[in-house]
């Protein structure tokens, strides 16, 4: 993925101390329409997010291309550096009149997002290291044959959030902050919203992955 400048409520419990909120929308003309996380884009596709936190805290998004390049998305001079995230208020990402245009060999982009309750250093903190251990999958996104197509849609269940499994390998610089991250997250799908919870106050940094199959 490059940067280029230019449903029904859900009920919560009390448990649900700490829950993030998460839309993905491509641009069609020049209309912004949300789009289920499961949809396999086309490359040459733009897109953002819409981020919504039930608490205080600053957002690091990165992202792992196909093409085994790893990006700072966000923040950054060209997508909005200013991190800070407050509790019921919407954000988009990029936060400027940047884009995320869609490119690369087919496959998963892996976009991790880390919310963290207090600021994790510099943003060079999460700038590429060189050389990484990590590779992306080769694995090529697929429709998934027993997802109900009624609108004619290419849908891949791989995609969208998910959680980080302990035993899963990430960028180098991510593991830097992994050992401090939560792992107790519920990932919900309320129509085209992603909803990711912890039964629990945010008191330490919460990471997950955003999978995006493309062409």
């Amino acid at each position: 993925m490059a940067w280029i400048a230019i449903g029904a409520p859900l009920a919560w419990t009390q448990m649900d101390a700490s829950r993030m909120e998460i839309t993905l929308e491509r641009k069609e003309g020049k209309v912004w329409k949300a789009i289920d996380p499961a949809l396999i884009l086309a490359s040459g596709d733009v897109v953002r997010f819409r981020f919504k936190p039930s608490f205080d805290g600053y957002l690091y998004v990165t992202d792992y291309g196909t093409s085994g390049k790893y990006t700072l998305l966000f923040p950054r001079a060209e997508t909005g550096q200013k991190n800070l995230v407050q509790a019921g208020k919407e954000y988009l990402i990029p936060a400027t009149e940047a884009v995320f245009r869609v490119a690369g060999p087919a496959g998963y982009e892996s976009v991790y997002w880390l919310v963290s309750p207090v600021a994790l250093g510099n943003n060079t903190d999460f700038a590429p290291a060189h050389p990484s251990n990590y590779r992306p999958s080769v694995l090529l996104p697929r429709c998934d044959g027993t997802v109900l197509q009624a609108r004619g849609l290419c849908l891949d269940q791989q995609a969208g959030p998910h959680i980080v499994d302990d035993n899963e390998s990430v960028p180098d610089d991510l593991s830097k902050a992994r050992s401090m991250t939560t792992r107790e997250l519920t990932i919900i799908q309320d129509h085209d919203r992603s909803v990711v919870s912890t039964g629990a106050p945010a008191t330490a940094p919460l990471m997950y992955e955003f999978r995006i199959a493309h062409k």
